[in-house]
């Protein structure tokens, strides 16, 4: 019997454009995530100190498969994050906490 070998994959070359309004970001110091059975959404935030409101800054939409490739890369930058400037203290309250019930 011959072995079917797994066809090669064309690698895709996609060009990224990021504009100058995109690529200045927007700063959020709160996220939080919500999901069905079909997509997760993350809500990016940002709290200002003593204030009782915050703002959605951003909202991603995105499918299961791609929330787990995105929480893999997450994890791997942390990981490198630490290992070249020490271990990240997220002691203490996080912004807004007890605001948001």
């Amino acid at each position: 019997m011959s072995e079917k070998k797994p066809e090669d994959k064309k690698k895709v070359n996609i060009q990224i454009q990021l504009d100058e309004e995109m690529a200045q970001g927007l700063y959020s110091n709160l996220a939080m995530v919500n999901h069905t059975d079909s997509e997760f959404t993350l809500d990016f935030i940002y709290v200002q100190p003593q204030q009782p409101k915050a703002k959605v800054r951003a909202r991603v939409i995105t499918s299961p498969r791609h929330t787990k490739r995105l929480l893999e890369a997450l994890k791997d930058n942390v990981a490198k994050y630490e290992k070249r400037f020490g271990v990240i203290d997220i002691s203490g309250p996080a912004p807004g906490e007890g605001m948001l019930h």
